[in-house]
């Protein structure tokens, strides 16, 4: 019989969090207590916020609904794996759906992961090879983790950057958020040397380190981090202006397209849109990514982008057989 109540509690809630009702009597002979006692810690769930519905008849049943908020998750051994190894893997890349939020909970469950559990994590990744891979640099999820968690808990970060000539600096910053364009992870953060907002690539970051100094937040010129990314990039050499027409509503193709990009205007008579958007990733990848939309489109500027349109388009149609 168990006769630790938070153990129990605990073990109890483990069970309710599979999707099925579970008879009393079944919860009573897991838990080897009275179906007195299951109903007293049941009572106590409801009274932390768990969401238990119990079920009328001759046994009598529990199960766990949706409640207006989430409360914690209990995981065992082979869940916790399971989701780090998933979240490793979407941070690894700039996966479209893989935000900030998603490493962020991955930093917070390989905080508490026992040290047998992170082995398992790293071995099964280390040996696991994806089908397919994101076509921009991969970056280790460990500096992810590290990012984030400075990101929530507003602690200095402390890392070794490379620049896009290749200059080496070593930078002490206040982290205010990651963003994801799809292709590749930004950090955007105050550069307490350079005294002034940046953008850094992930990818070229090494050597993260928390300092363990807290900060309070500054105020972000603009009015969010993807804002703040896309105006940083509008000032970057390598990047160019891309305006796009699309035969559907301005909603429809803003939810299929990376936040990054902007949100394209929509014409009066709401059933189409124009993009205008600044770009630093290559004219081939945005092609591609267009054409993914699901929607008809036609390439205003640049002449780059048109050719590279088009020449993808006579290709296609060569291995569709056409012509």
């Amino acid at each position: 019989m168990t006769t630790d109540t938070p153990a129990r509690l605990l073990t109890l809630l483990s069970l309710l969090q599979t999707p099925r009702e579970w008879p009393g009597g079944e919860l009573a002979e897991r838990l080897g207590v009275s179906r007195r006692t299951v109903r007293r810690d049941i009572d106590r769930l409801r009274e932390l916020g768990y969401p238990v519905q119990a079920t009328m008849g001759a046994d009598g049943g529990y199960r766990l609904v949706a409640g207006k908020a989430m409360p914690p998750l209990v995981l065992d051994d082979e869940e916790a794996v399971a989701i780090a190894v998933g979240l490793r893997a979407g941070a690894g890349h700039a996966v479209e759906g893989v935000d900030e939020a998603s490493v962020r909970a991955l930093a917070k469950l390989e905080q508490v992961l026992p040290g047998r559990l992170r082995h398992r994590v790293a071995t099964l990744q280390a040996a696991t090879t994806p089908l397919t891979s994101g076509d921009g640099p991969s970056i280790a999820p460990e500096t992810l983790t590290v990012m984030a968690s400075t990101v929530a808990g507003q602690e200095r970060l402390r890392f070794a950057y490379r620049a896009g000539d290749g200059t080496e600096s070593r930078r002490l910053t206040e982290p205010y958020r990651l963003v994801s364009t799809g292709r590749r992870w930004y950090l955007v953060a105050y550069d307490l040397d350079r005294d002034d907002w940046r953008t850094f690539r992930v990818d070229r970051v090494s050597e993260p380190f928390a300092t363990g100094a807290r900060f309070a937040p500054r105020e972000l010129p603009t009015g969010s981090a993807a804002q703040y990314l896309r105006q940083s990039m509008q000032r970057r050499s390598d990047s160019y202006e891309a305006v796009v027409a699309f035969a559907a509503p301005a909603e429809v193709v803003a939810a299929r397209l990376p936040g990054w990009l902007g949100t394209p205007e929509g014409a009066e008579d709401g059933t189409s849109c124009v993009l205008r958007a600044t770009v630093s990733d290559s004219v081939e990848w945005l092609a591609v990514r267009l054409a993914m939309l699901g929607v008809e489109f036609r390439v205003r500027e640049p002449a780059e982008l048109v050719a590279c349109v088009r020449d993808l388009g006579a290709r296609l149609g060569r291995a569709a057989g056409d012509g």
